[in-house]
């Protein structure tokens, strides 16, 4: 199984999307399903992407599909983080970062190093390049999660 897409809220959808496009080295559009939301698509272009709603936008059970709902913005930290494949390298990322005014530091997970990047918006992106993402995919297995932290099979 693979993540196809995520969503994430932002006070400037647009100009996250378009950073997130930047990181991907993908492409940004409007995401016209949402009011005000944008899209950002991996250079792949195979599907993989993340959808940038307005702050405040509710995901709603709609009569027969997802309904958009505004509410107001939110400028709490919440739970929600992104780990993502770059083709840049790490000068690259944290210049990117930098250029947007968000702190981004080499970090290491345990099983995989990452560029945390932590936005304007109180968002934390994981950005792996293309040694950590070879990183990431070896040590990131239930396997070796059990092995790190003591649990039985």
């Amino acid at each position: 199984m693979s993540l196809l897409h995520a969503s994430i809220a932002a006070r400037a959808p647009e100009a996250m999307a378009r950073a997130l496009a930047r990181l991907l080295a993908g492409t940004a559009l409007p995401f016209p399903p949402c009011p005000g939301a944008w899209i950002a698509f991996a250079a792949a272009d195979d599907g993989t992407a993340v959808e940038v709603y307005p702050s405040g936008t509710r995901l709603d059970h709609g009569p027969s599909a997802v309904a958009f709902s505004a509410g107001p913005p939110r400028r709490d930290a919440g739970a929600t983080h992104l780990a993502l494949a770059s083709p840049l390298a790490v000068p690259e990322i944290e210049a990117l970062a930098a250029g947007f005014g968000w702190t981004a530091r080499t970090c290491d997970r345990g099983p995989f190093d990452c560029v945390e990047i932590w936005t304007g918006e109180g968002l934390l992106i994981e950005v792996l390049d293309a040694d950590m993402l070879a990183d990431y995919r070896r040590g990131m297995t239930a396997a070796n999660w059990r092995g790190m932290f003591g649990m039985e099979d």
